[in-house]
């Protein structure tokens, strides 16, 4: 059938010439089945060939190579052919004979073949093709794109113009197939407005996509991932081709679209089963290096422990056979799922000594992290990772280049850096992002500890580098003038540094762009604001303003980080209630969309803000919902697996205390009891003195219990009982939870019982909590919402609370004994 099409065009040009003109090379070249064959006839008719024999040949080459699994094409032969050369002569000598469509077909198609990118055929093609390139068919145009990014020039003048021939004719296009060429040739170098507009139309285009043809939709996933843009009603369409194509993808695809999604940061819970039933299914068929690699590094992951055990069994047996690519890639999937398979590590790290000299400078810094994240123990390999990797630092001239690599060493073991490393660090900072700088800090501070002559040297390079990112992270800032663009810088920052020289700089900034705020990137500046834990009511009320005015703008899924900041940081803007009536509105008729995992944390932020709509309870306590739950947080990687369990408890423990009436059960006992018996509570120096003064303020430390754990599971710093008159009650016995000296809390097996003395009539119970700074705002002593719930919470079952902040316990004017136990007193006996 290929063969059959590759032939068409030769043959359409055959009949065109009439019926009684016979050409014969075209006739032979129509019966050859193999490349030797075609080469041959070129030999044989060197003389004769035209630009139609020359591009069929070469069009056949290709063909037969396509055909062929990577493995077994045979383009090196091709290429050792005497006669190959003889067809790139012939080639170059036609150049200005062929039409638009031969030239970037026969350009495309010698690429392909291996012809190296320096040789004088592709040059003057390119060259060629770049003077007729506005008048390029689309087909063609797409094509070209795909070249030049090959030959990496998506950043070239070349490439811009094709970028705005593509804004030009944009909507003239299509085929879908066209349109993904260009999106992912050109993303480097599309403005945001040609970002909407080409989402728009391939999200228009897809509907025209043959269901089964998967490969269309993971390009479109493909340019969201290079250009770092969540669009998530494109990729949920995209997503649904993926699941409906799952019985007919292999190891290679479902392991692009799972990395393209973790890349992207997009969960889908559906398809990560549908993944890992169908990898599952193909264990037994990857048996060669190349796609048992590609198994491993998707499975792997999401597997059981029992798949895994079984997958890095029958790695061991074929490690010794994996190319350089393929090592790095289960180099990195063994970091993932953090193996302690010490035989198989020492095997891919052999076959990636054997090979250190191929990769390239990303490569090597994706090894060092694996390795050193594994715990790796191999100094040679590491002195020889290191050496590379200041190799690569030295002579690169990229910021994001050298900040990856600057990163990299600084993970290293080295009691003294070399001074080419630094000088390079410090020409590029002036080119770096925030988020380079912040990640050059980091390797700073590292230095700055391993370096025993800094403590002796206080002006030395490190400080001088440190004043350098300050004044370059302050000028950035000043001169910002996109929202969006500063969001993504600021996506991943986090740390000392940022927080102590940049933050305030930053929300200078932000108020200065606040007029920018708008639905599309709402949740990106609501989510920075929950991750530096600062209260900023200026920029609360825009986001609030704006979500409420603009909800039916916003992806039901970004009403989540558009709600975070105001429950996590207990802020109630004027019209709070507006904002979570349009967000729950907004979210709720999709609530079968979101991934389980998503749903519970969601709910659970709510929760903390006294929020419980009735449909969203009663989703996530269905026994469907748990099921389905459960099958998720088997493919999710551990952290987020504990985070959602412990998110899902304390949902269940809220409802159950808050809305009785939804009647869900408390379901949650044994697994409190578990986490109670592995727990290591240990009790702060602050707490153990708070401990010995109660015991003097209350007359004796049997008056006082310490580390009480409450019905539904809450554990209280320290209890005590007041009768009706506000005199202290003792405890029936000492407490059995007991501080030893190293401040650990040590339970017996009684104390998990939630055994409770009976109060006498018109006694109460006092649960005293210390409130360190994790419980509040850091620019302010604003209390947290999660601190504020846990006070409803032990009042409904109860208790009167008595907290502590840590800025009143730790302020001058309790700097006495005398002082610490007036205010306890006060607190707890008015």
């Amino acid at each position: 059938m290929f063969r059959l099409q590759c032939v068409r065009p030769c043959l359409r040009r055959l009949l065109h010439q009439g019926a009684g003109i016979r050409d014969q090379v075209l006739e032979g070249l129509q019966v050859c089945s193999a490349e030797d064959q075609v080469l041959d006839l070129v030999g044989k008719n060197k003389a004769k060939l035209t630009v139609e024999h020359v591009s069929c040949a070469v069009r056949m080459l290709w063909e037969f190579q396509k055909e062929r699994p990577e493995l077994l094409r045979t383009v090196h032969l091709i290429k050792s052919h005497p006669q190959f050369l003889t067809l790139r002569v012939l080639a170059e000598n036609k150049i200005a004979l062929m039409d638009d469509f031969t030239l970037v077909d026969m350009l495309y198609a010698f690429l392909r073949l291996n012809v190296e990118q320096h040789d004088s055929l592709v040059q003057q093609m390119v060259s060629e093709a770049w003077a007729r390139v506005d008048g390029l068919p689309m087909s063609s145009l797409s094509k070209f794109a795909v070249v030049l990014h090959d030959q990496h020039l998506q950043s070239s003048p070349l490439m811009g113009h094709i970028a705005s021939i593509l804004d030009q004719r944009l909507l003239s296009i299509d085929d879908a197939r066209i349109l993904t060429a260009l999106m992912i040739s050109a993303a480097s170098l599309v403005s945001t407005r040609l970002r909407d507009a080409l989402i728009s139309r391939a999200e228009y285009l897809l509907h025209t996509v043959d269901p089964l043809n998967y490969n269309t939709p993971r390009r479109m996933v493909q340019f969201l991932r290079n250009i770092k843009y969540i669009h998530r009603p494109l990729l949920e369409k995209c997503n649904e081709i993926f699941l409906r194509n799952i019985p007919r993808l292999d190891a290679e695809n479902i392991s692009i679209i799972l990395g393209l999604y973790q890349s992207l940061q997009f969960n889908n819970c559906d398809f990560r089963l549908a993944a890992k039933e169908r990898l599952t299914e193909l264990i037994d068929t990857s048996t060669d290096p190349f796609s048992f690699s590609k198994l491993f590094v998707a499975l792997a992951p999401i597997g059981s422990p029992d798949i895994r055990e079984r997958l890095e069994n029958t790695t061991l047996l074929v490690a010794d056979e994996f190319n350089p690519q393929q090592a790095l890639a289960v180099i990195e999937a063994l970091e993932e799922i953090q193996s302690r398979n010490l035989s198989l590590l020492n095997k891919i790290a052999s076959v990636i000594q054997k090979n250190l000299h191929v990769y390239k400078s990303v490569e090597v810094a994706r090894i060092t992290q694996a390795l050193f994240l594994l715990h790796y123990q191999n100094p040679e390999l590491f002195i020889n990772l290191r050496k590379v990797l200041v190799g690569f630092l030295q002579r690169s001239f990229y910021p994001y280049e050298v900040t990856m690599l600057t990163r990299v060493l600084s993970m290293l073991p080295s009691r003294r850096l070399d001074e080419g490393v630094v000088s390079r660090v410090d020409d590029v900072i002036a080119q770096c992002s925030i988020s380079e700088l912040n990640t050059i800090s980091f390797a700073v501070a590292k230095w700055i500890r391993n370096d025993p002559s800094y403590r002796h040297n206080t002006h030395s390079r490190y400080v001088r580098l440190l004043q350098r990112l300050s004044h370059c992270g302050h000028e950035r800032l000043q001169t910002a003038d996109r929202l969006d663009l500063l969001l993504e810088e600021l996506k991943y920052v986090s740390g000392e540094w940022f927080e102590e020289m940049l933050l305030d700089e930053t929300f200078v900034t932000l108020k200065r762009m606040i007029d920018q705020i708008n639905p599309s990137n709402v949740s990106d500046l609501a989510f920075f604001l929950t991750r530096t834990n600062h209260l900023y009511p200026p920029l609360m009320d825009r986001i609030a303003s704006v979500a409420t005015e603009h909800i039916d703008e916003i992806h039901f899924s970004a009403t989540y980080a558009t709600l975070l900041p105001f429950s996590v940081l207990n802020y109630e803007p004027v019209h709070a209630d507006e904002l979570y009536d349009a967000c729950i509105k907004r979210f709720t008729p999709h609530i079968s969309s979101f991934d389980p995992h998503l749903l519970v944390l969601m709910a659970y932020s709510l929760a903390v803000a006294d929020r419980f709509p009735e449909e969203l309870i009663r989703e996530i306590f269905s026994i469907d919902f748990l099921g389905k739950l459960d099958c998720q947080l088997e493919s999710l990687p551990e952290t987020l697996n504990m985070r959602t369990r412990q998110r899902l408890m304390d949902l269940n423990r809220a409802v159950c205390l808050e809305c009785p009436e939804f009647q869900v059960p408390w379901f949650h006992e044994r697994y409190c009891q578990q986490l109670q018996k592995k727990g290591n509570v240990s009790v702060s120096p602050v707490q153990q003195q708070i401990h010995k003064m109660l015991g003097e303020v209350l007359g004796g430390i049997n008056f006082v219990q310490a580390a009480v754990i409450t019905p539904y599971f809450y554990t209280v710093d320290f209890e005590c009982k007041l009768d009706k008159h506000l005199q202290p009650l003792p405890y029936s016995e000492l407490s059995t939870m007991q501080i030893s000296d190293r401040g650990k809390v040590l339970w017996d097996s009684s104390s998990l019982e939630n055994a409770r003395d009976e109060l006498p009539a018109g006694a109460q119970r006092v649960a005293i909590d210390f409130l360190d700074s994790k419980f509040f705002c850091k620019n302010s002593r604003h209390m947290k919402g999660e601190a504020l719930m846990r006070r409803r919470h032990l009042e409904i079952l109860g208790y009167r609370v008595v907290q502590i902040p840590h800025f009143e316990w730790n302020s001058m004017e309790l700097s006495t004994h005398h002082a610490w136990k007036e205010y306890l007193r006060k607190k707890i006996l008015g």
